[in-house]
């Protein structure tokens, strides 16, 4: 059973940084992509980052391009975002996610997400 959890959300104030876990079980990296979405209120869910299956590749949102870092420990089967330069608009619900096949397109698994607060 794919089960993904995402943990390491916090209040933090504006230019800070947070890092965000994913502990990902129930398959292998590099067979699957992984994602990092978020939702902020009244806003729909949107992809922010993505490692595509092989790792080879990272696709980053326009709005957190040069911001964050998505990086992987395999061996831990653990993803990570890192995110710098931190504004009110990054928050959100942010949530870790994997696509089965593998290309950051389609996504058939989401964990609990873990809430981030940027505010002074």
């Amino acid at each position: 059973e794919v089960q993904l959890q995402a943990s390491g959300g916090g209040l933090v104030q504006p230019g800070g940084s947070l890092r965000l876990f994913c502990a990902a079980s129930g398959f292998s990296f590099p067979d699957y992509a992984i994602a990092w979405f978020r939702q902020a209120p009244g806003k729909e869910r949107e992809a922010i980052a993505c490692i595509n299956r092989g790792g080879d590749i990272t696709y980053y949102q326009d709005t957190v391009k040069g911001r964050f870092t998505m990086s992987s420990d395999n061996g831990k089967n653990t993803f990570y975002l890192q995110m710098n330069s931190l504004s009110a608009e990054d928050t959100a619900v942010h949530y870790c996610a994997a696509d089965t096949v593998g290309l950051c397109e389609v996504y058939d698994y989401f964990g609990q997400g873990t809430q981030v607060t940027v505010s002074s």
